[in-house]
């Protein structure tokens, strides 16, 4: 993540970010090399991850006990220094908020894997949406038997929302004017 302590977020923001974003890039090395995989994800009270993967996904069978990173990626946006308007010395800069979630893999069980789907669901899905004991039992067998579900307990959140803070509010102000109706310029508002 960005070493200047002003753009560092705290791990109750970052998890906030986490849970607000719900999805993300899992990676971690395999005995055929480091791969990555796409994945939805649900936070338990106590932090941990949980998340679902198809079970042909090459990330599958290596996953239990396995150390991983799991990178949640949110609004960006180049920054010209033009729009600074502070003088021929700026730079070019990229603003971006970011989280990554470093631990260990555990798989979880069937209950477990039904209770992750279930609370995507809840968080996504109005009361009259998709509900998983609403799909006939033998779609649902189907679709619970190509997946595999895990838990990714962390020991490290680091994360970063680097939105111009460690410029004067001056220039804060005219970047997200440049940025228009970028989410970026509304994530910098309330930064």
């Amino acid at each position: 993540m960005h070493p200047n302590a002003a753009f560092h977020m705290d791990e109750a923001a970052a998890r906030d970010f986490v849970a607000h974003e719900g999805f993300g890039s899992l990676f971690a090395v395999t005995p055929d090399g480091p791969r990555v995989a796409q994945v939805p994800v649900v936070i338990d009270g106590d932090g941990t991850l949980r998340f679902h993967l198809a079970n042909a996904n090459a990330l599958t069978p290596h996953l239990a006990g396995t150390r991983a990173l799991f990178v949640a990626g949110g609004p960006h946006a180049y920054v010209s220094p033009t729009w600074y308007a502070a003088g021929p010395d700026e730079v070019p800069t990229w603003n971006y908020v970011s989280v990554e979630v470093e631990g260990t893999v555990a798989p979880i069980d069937r209950a477990g894997l039904i209770g992750q789907i279930e609370a995507m669901a809840a968080a996504y899905e109005d009361a009259a949406g998709w509900r998983l004991d609403r799909m006939a039992a033998y779609k649902a067998e189907a679709m619970l038997g190509a997946i595999a579900g895990f838990a990714l307990v962390p020991d490290a959140w680091r994360g970063t929302a680097k939105l111009s803070q460690n410029k004067p509010q001056a220039v804060r102000t005219r970047v997200i004017a440049a940025l228009g109706d970028h989410p970026l310029a509304s994530r910098m508002r309330t930064a």
